[in-house]
């Protein structure tokens, strides 16, 4: 046990690596994700494109990605840490539901408030940003907070490629002290306190937000 209370301080530098990456790459899937949405809506012609990009990511295992992103870019000529990678890799992967995700967000706004907004004069930028964004943003909430959670879920592949996660760290601790349970209960608990953070601020987050749509 003893030996296991060294290892503590690991274990928290681990959960830092843990949030940094995941929430690095949460940002980089939404904001991909939400620029492939606005694409295929601007550009009938992206369709396609978008519903490949999709169909390949969601098709596909992310450790397969991740192997592609952190072996095959460098015979590209570009190189990138395991950190870097892995951030690349899990935003590209989550830029694919979070991209659904506002396709269904933006799909839930009543299609007789934007005729009513436009026969109101209102032009399609102030129709965007006063009528569709709000309530889309609103329904995306919770959905999207669900998404970051799993994007923390899906940082243990990371482990794979010698990240220092939670998963990598307390495999090490196993294999250093050769005691399985605490190091194991460790983990399962770091990653319930990250998630069940998300899953509180986003609920919040979309009760605030509920609130402030209705006046």
């Amino acid at each position: 046990m003893h030996e296991i209370l060294i290892h503590l301080p690991d274990f928290g530098t681990a959960l830092l690596v843990t949030l940094g990456v995941s929430l690095a790459a949460a940002l980089l899937g939404l904001l991909l994700g939400f620029s492939l949405n606005a694409l295929r809506l601007a550009l009938p012609a992206f369709a396609g494109p978008y519903r490949t990009y999709i169909w390949l990511i969601r098709g596909t295992p992310f450790l397969a990605q991740l192997a592609v992103v952190y072996f095959g870019l460098p015979v590209l000529g570009l190189r990138l840490d395991a950190v870097d990678a892995s951030i690349l890799a899990l935003g590209l992967y989550s830029a694919s539901y979070f991209a659904e995700l506002f396709r269904s967000a933006w799909s839930s706004v009543p299609a007789g408030q934007l005729e009513a907004a436009r026969v109101h004069g209102l032009t399609r930028r102030q129709v965007f940003w006063h009528i569709q964004a709000p309530q889309a943003f609103a329904f995306a909430l919770p959905l999207l907070g669900n998404q970051v959670i799993l994007t923390i879920k899906e940082s243990a592949v990371t482990s794979i490629i010698t990240v220092p996660e939670l998963t990598m760290t307390a495999g090490r601790i196993v294999s250093t002290t050769f005691s399985y349970v605490v190091p194991y209960a460790l983990l399962v608990l770091s990653y319930w306190l990250l998630t069940t953070s998300v899953a509180a601020l986003a609920e919040y987050l979309a009760q605030r937000t509920t609130r402030h749509l209705r006046g």
